[in-house]
């Protein structure tokens, strides 16, 4: 009975003869055969750590003031409907939930306009109710460090929790560029200076234009 090794598509033949493509008419049925998989630490090349993300977050509006008033029973209800919803709309959109942050949260995607889409269903979600607390969220893109396959580490994670920080209830403030067009319309704001940025950021209010994110999330 022979036996042979399968690595990145070819066949490591026996007796120190050359690899040969894989053929099933080359393989007997009584053959013992191995799959290795490729070498990725070789063949990466050395940017590979980097990808590109779009990064949210997503917080409660005055959580700790909702807090001291109402009790922990209400503060714990409405903790619990808003990572509901966001839950509901990740699974929807393909958006992931990267962290939770007490009383909000850390989302990651692969395009803005998805991910400006599902910030946008949270909020008109949460807005629904009669009683809830506000949201208020940043978002931002770029390339980043991806750190043992689920921490992301960048300036474009920084930017997006600095926007979060600075915007009002109801707002997704995010960079001019971040959506085609944005910067042309009525979601234009002043600029504004983030906390570890040294010039100010042109920056829109995506929460105004919805129908322009939806169009591009198509």
């Amino acid at each position: 009975m022979h036996s042979i090794t399968v690595s990145s598509g070819t066949v490591a033949m026996p007796d120190g003869a050359s690899p040969e493509p894989i053929s099933p008419d080359s393989i007997s049925p009584d053959t013992i055969i191995r799959v290795t998989a490729p070498d990725f630490a070789y063949m990466a090349s050395p940017n590979t750590h980097r990808v590109r993300r779009t990064f949210g977050f997503v917080d409660l509006s005055g959580f700790t003031s909702f807090n001291n008033s109402a009790g922990d029973t209400r503060a714990v209800a409405e903790l619990s409907e808003f990572r509901a919803i966001v839950r509901s709309v990740g699974s929807a959109t393909g958006i992931r939930v990267a962290k939770w942050l007490g009383d909000g949260a850390m989302l990651v995607g692969l395009e803005p306009a998805a991910l400006v889409s599902a910030v946008t269903q949270i909020m008109r979600r949460m807005h629904e109710r009669s009683d809830g607390l506000a949201l208020h969220a940043g978002v931002a893109e770029g390339n980043v460090i991806l750190f043992e396959g689920d921490d992301h580490i960048g300036t474009a994670v920084n930017m997006a929790a600095r926007l979060a920080d600075s915007a009002e209830p109801w707002q997704i403030l995010a960079p001019a560029d971040l959506i085609p067009g944005a910067s042309r319309t009525k979601a234009a704001i002043d600029p504004i200076f983030l906390p570890g940025f040294d010039d100010p950021v042109a920056v829109v209010d995506l929460a105004l234009v919805p129908a322009l994110v939806e169009a591009l999330n198509l």
